[in-house]
């Protein structure tokens, strides 16, 4: 199989939708993120919630998509199975990043930081709060587990689902939340000629964040 080289190094978008100075953000970059985040919901982005996590395992990154479930002063907040690809390397190495990109707004937003596990109670509350198909599938789901066929996990969500709706679907012991704690946040507004704005937030201690421009 060929690509098409010549086409795929001639796409190209110019980015022109706005400017980003310094003086444009809050002082605190969680503030920041809140009034980029509200404008991508009111621009209808396609799940502004979307986030690529990162992790390093023995010095070899990886990459997928997870939503985030709150970002405040506190940090950003995401679930899964403890036991999947991505729980492993955070035992492992318990630094992250996660990058959210809104291409309707041209903007990204990077952020980096330790990653903690919420307290089981926190996990609890949510895990409850989903919809019952999300729970039987985080049941079912083995995450990054290897299964002979589809059929094996199509067989254990029919199992859980024909279950009576007042039958509790218990909480899995290795399903829960982390927090990312930042130490950075970037700003990025694409511009015009690749010459783009990029601002960033470096913890310099309780609540106080340093914020300058970087060359693109």
């Amino acid at each position: 199989m060929e690509f098409d080289s010549e086409y795929i190094s001639s796409l190209r978008k110019e980015y022109q939708r706005a400017v980003l100075n310094p003086e444009d953000l809050p002082e605190h970059p969680a503030d920041a993120f809140k009034q980029w985040f509200d404008l991508a919901l009111q621009e209808n982005v396609l799940e502004p919630n979307a986030m690529v996590l990162s992790t390093v395992y023995k010095n070899r990154p990886s990459s997928r998509v997870v939503l985030v479930k709150d970002l405040n002063r506190s940090g950003v907040v995401f679930f899964t199975n403890y036991r999947s690809k991505k729980g492993r390397h955070l035992d492992e190495n318990p630094w992250a990043c996660v990058n959210f990109f809104w291409p309707q707004l041209e903007r990204q937003v990077r952020i980096e930081g330790f990653i903690e596990k919420l307290p089981e109670a926190d996990s609890e509350k949510y895990f409850y709060s989903r919809p019952r198909l999300s729970q039987a599938g985080a049941i079912a789901s083995e995450q990054s587990a290897v299964i002979s066929n589809r059929d094996e996990l199509d067989n254990r969500m029919n199992e859980l689902m024909s279950l009576p709706e007042e039958v509790i679907l218990p909480k899995p012991e290795h399903w829960g939340g982390y927090r990312l704690i930042p130490d950075y946040f970037e700003f990025w507004q694409g511009r015009a000629g690749r010459v783009h704005d990029r601002i960033v937030y470096e913890a310099g201690g309780e609540e106080h964040w340093v914020k300058c421009r970087l060359s693109p």
